[in-house]
């Protein structure tokens, strides 16, 4: 298993057989080559399938990489599928996950600064279903725990990397997202477009006299209509 074409088809089975995105480092312990090396590959690997417009791409979450069905592809694959079950992210979660996304790391008082109420199930909800995790403590009074985002939330988001988040100046604009705003049915992704085209405004939030409990919290789960792709 020396030549380039060895490797890159060895890694296209590697990644149909795996389903989840799969491991550069992992992936390169099982030809005997570097991480490094194996990024290149399957970064080559990707390459070509972009550029002979295959219905099956090639997505990159940080150093990991996944087969995934083209975007002009959906529709069909909708008609293939239907019926299909559709869930969403209720209102809160996605405020709170936005926040998230920008001001990560961040601490659960920081993000009720923001949004004016309390978030502390509406947090655990989006960690149980993997969208955010502990990046460790504050240096602050206390030292509280700050959350950021996972590889997860960037799967479903369908981004690469963070640097791939659209560009927003006041991240208060962010709580203002639609509540109908679904994720996408067939690419199993949660797309974050419709933020990035938010009013940009001026200035910085800041914390509210007194936090006010959450009403949307009430007799649900945090999220618990919070709903993703199965």
């Amino acid at each position: 298993m020396t030549t380039a074409k060895s490797i890159k088809g060895a890694f296209e089975a590697m990644m149909f057989t795996w389903g989840e995105p799969l491991d550069a480092r992992t992936a390169g312990d099982v030809l005997n080559i570097s991480e490094k090396e194996a990024i290149a590959y399957l970064e080559e690997l990707k390459e070509e399938y972009e550029k002979e417009g295959r219905g099956i791409r090639i997505r990159r979450i940080n150093k990991s990489f996944q087969f995934v069905t083209a975007d002009e592809n959906a529709l069909y694959i909708e008609r293939l599928c239907t019926p299909v079950r559709k869930r969403k992210l209720s209102q809160s979660a996605l405020e709170v996950l936005a926040i998230v996304a920008y001001k990560q790391p961040v601490t659960r008082g920081e993000i009720e600064a923001v949004r004016g109420i309390k978030c502390d199930r509406v947090l655990e909800g989006l960690a149980r279903k993997e969208l955010v995790e502990e990046k460790g403590r504050s240096n602050g009074i206390g030292r509280p725990i700050l959350y950021g985002t996972t590889d997860t939330f960037l799967k479903y988001f369908g981004f690469s990397t963070l640097k791939e988040l659209p560009d927003i100046e006041d991240i208060e604009s962010l709580i203002e997202v639609p509540e109908e705003y679904e994720d996408a049915i067939m690419a199993n992704q949660i797309s974050l477009e419709e933020i990035g085209s938010e009013e940009k405004t001026d200035g910085e939030a800041t914390a509210p006299e007194e936090v006010q409990p959450d009403p949307g919290e009430e007799g649900a789960e945090a999220g618990g209509d919070a709903e993703q792709p199965e």
